[in-house]
């Protein structure tokens, strides 16, 4: 019997545990998702940790409109290993609504920072638009190898952007995927010290001002340089 590769395997899991998209799975298969994307490394989809071209373009440093600065930005390469009906890969301040997320860096080091909305919902308007209070609930450098993270759709840090520290290489898995027509649609947000709409009524809140921010929707932030990579990792049987 052929021995079958470990992102096939990863993909029959998947298959076998987000069978009802409009349902997020329990615990137990998640860890089980997790367990096996702790054993899948660089080699596996195809990568090379120490193949690494410095391609850069013309983008901006920072995504917070009161410190962006023009700079050649190293690009963002995505390599589409499965795609069901949607792909996106993602790098600022963005959302996964209704989704359930599993990173694993493959090689590399990355800083993540992610907020889950303040329930109920706390909205101010500003300036023909509104913010809305967000909570820090990670903020760390991830290195490879280390284990596989996972944010759900209400919790675990589903508004979150990534920063590469070193070169690096994630591996992620988004079930159900992004759908405009599902009422799954990307978006983006600038991230506003809490300080900046403070009101004395929040103190209803008793917060430490460092653990939230208000979040306000932008559009496709200008310097997002992203380009397609070819995947040449095992070919998977669907």
């Amino acid at each position: 019997m052929t021995k079958i590769s470990p992102v096939q395997a990863l993909y029959d899991l998947c298959k076998k545990t987000f069978t009802t998209p409009t349902l997020s799975p329990s615990a137990q298969p998640i860890q089980k998702l997790c367990f096996l994307l702790n054993t899948i490394g660089p080699a596996d989809v195809g990568l090379k940790a120490n193949n690494l071209d410095d391609d850069r373009g013309h983008g901006f440093f920072g995504f917070n409109q009161f410190n962006r600065m023009a700079r050649w930005a190293q690009p963002i390469t995505y390599l589409d290993i499965h795609d069901c009906e949607s792909f996106t890969a993602i790098i600022p301040l963005h959302d996964h609504p209704g989704m359930t997320v599993l990173s694993k860096i493959l090689y590399g080091s990355m800083h993540v920072k992610g907020y889950d909305w303040v329930e109920p919902a706390c909205i101010k308007k500003t300036s023909g638009s509104q913010v809305r209070l967000a909570k820090l609930v990670v903020d760390k450098v991830l290195t490879a190898p280390c284990e596989t993270s996972a944010l759900f759709p209400k919790h675990g840090g589903n508004i979150h952007c990534f920063t590469a520290v070193s070169s690096c290489a994630v591996l992620d898995i988004l079930a159900p995927p992004y759908l405009d027509a599902a009422g799954r649609k990307c978006t983006y947000y600038h991230d506003y010290p809490y300080s900046s709409f403070w009101e004395k009524e929040s103190e209803n809140y008793n917060v430490k001002e460092e653990e939230y921010v208000w979040l306000k929707e932008i559009d496709t932030p200008e310097g997002l340089y992203m380009r397609p990579g070819k995947y040449i990792g095992p070919a998977l049987q669907v």
